[in-house]
């Protein structure tokens, strides 16, 4: 399968490029440092093509999803949350969930590709009562911001006709485990914390599977 992955060069998006490649899907590894991050090849049959580019830029992204069978975007905020909460400070656009999903759907609708599997988090929706008042409490106070984009670009997967499906995994570690992790289509979890590799996991079977479209799925350990 061809697979372009938005959002390629680091966490979660980077542990789902490796695992297409390990699976032997061709991948085309969207990012601003693609190249840099894929200077080496990853083990496994598949493939990678690096695509440096901006996913505010709608004619790059449009080049990228052009041929694709599928499309997989991970898109985030990496730098430190109370500094994007309290000081709107990062280097990504605040809004960069919501406005980068919005042009990859244009760049989708135009190429005529339906497949779309897309990283938000839990708490979204239905998934905030299942949560803690310690958990509501930080996402209030530490994330409610990007939250918020989260939820933005959440409802504009489910108006976009594609054949979507939305994966929130819980708080994310890096932990180096890639065995199967608990999926629900209910928000029911297991606990609070997943590795990101179980999350690509979810999320590479979640491609595969055609009977995830139209799904919101829960991940948790």
């Amino acid at each position: 399968m061809d697979v372009l992955v938005v959002g390629a060069t680091r966490g979660s998006g980077l542990a789902v490029t490796r695992r297409l490649v390990a699976e032997g899907h061709r991948v085309t590894a969207f990012g601003r440092t693609a190249s840099a991050a894929f200077a080496a090849p990853l083990p496994g049959p598949g493939s990678v093509r690096p695509v440096d580019g901006d996913v505010l830029d709608p004619e790059a992204v449009s080049k990228a999803v052009v041929g694709q069978d599928a499309v997989v975007v991970t898109l985030g905020i990496s730098d430190n949350p109370l500094a994007v909460q309290w000081l709107r400070r990062a280097s990504t656009a605040l809004d960069v969930r919501s406005a980068g999903t919005a042009a990859v759907l244009a760049a989708m609708r135009d190429a005529g590709v339906r497949r779309l599997v897309v990283q938000t988090t839990y708490g979204l929706g239905d998934s905030w009562r299942h949560l803690s008042l310690t958990w509501k409490l930080t996402f209030r106070f530490v994330i409610g911001r990007q939250l918020a984009d989260s939820a933005r670009q959440e409802d504009l997967v489910r108006a976009s006709g594609t054949d979507w499906t939305l994966v929130r995994p819980v708080s994310l570690t890096d932990q180096p485990a890639d065995d199967g992790a608990h999926v629900s289509t209910d928000s029911d979890v297991r606990g609070m914390t997943v590795s990101r590799g179980q999350v690509a996991r979810a999320v590479v079977d979640a491609l595969a599977d055609p009977r995830t479209a139209g799904a919101t799925l829960s991940v948790s350990s």
